[in-house]
């Protein structure tokens, strides 16, 4: 198991913040899982770069078309 942090920029409509994620990388198989455990969301790729890059991308789609109040109690549900 791979655990790394990722540097995000959360953009939501007005919002910018900078909030340090981490990623948890496994190799299952063939394939190597991404998931970022603060906000519930994972990825997948045949190389530990291509699983992480997804995730990022993931993530990038995630603060985008979320609300506020999502990002929020994802952030908050691990307190």
């Amino acid at each position: 198991m791979e655990k790394k942090h990722l540097d995000h920029n959360m953009k939501h409509k007005n919002m910018k913040q900078k909030k340090q994620l981490t990623a948890i990388i496994e190799r299952e198989d063939d394939w190597y899982v991404a998931l970022c455990p603060e906000l519930d969301i994972a990825s997948q790729g045949k190389t530990i770069e291509s699983a992480r890059d997804n995730l990022v991308e993931a993530l990038e789609l995630f603060f985008e078309i979320a609300s506020k109040s999502e990002i929020w109690q994802r952030l908050h549900e691990q307190l």
